[in-house]
């Protein structure tokens, strides 16, 4: 079963830190605790579904809150971290 939120990431990405607070803050808004599922794109025991997302990506319950899908390999999110509001809404459409 997939978890309720993840971040995709890979050490060293800038972004990775505000896209902690954004899905941290997100889930406080939702009534939610704030812990998820983190995933290191350069780690051997991540899927290799989601080594082609970007970093950082925020899923909610397997689909990427900004609509964006999986690649082909790794990089930067050129919009940097998704926002509270964003991550709110996709944890509202999935019944929180």
């Amino acid at each position: 079963m997939t978890e309720r939120a993840e971040l995709v990431f890979f050490e060293g990405c800038p972004h990775v830190a505000q896209a902690r607070r954004e899905l941290a803050r997100a889930l406080r808004e939702c009534g939610l605790p704030p812990t998820w599922r983190e995933w290191d794109t350069t780690r051997a025991e991540t899927p290799v579904s989601l080594k082609g997302y970007g970093s950082p990506t925020v899923l909610v319950e397997g689909k990427d809150v900004t609509g964006g899908t999986s690649g082909s390999g790794m990089g930067c999110a050129i919009a940097g971290a998704p926002r509270a509001a964003v991550i709110v809404a996709a944890l509202k459409r999935k019944g929180s």
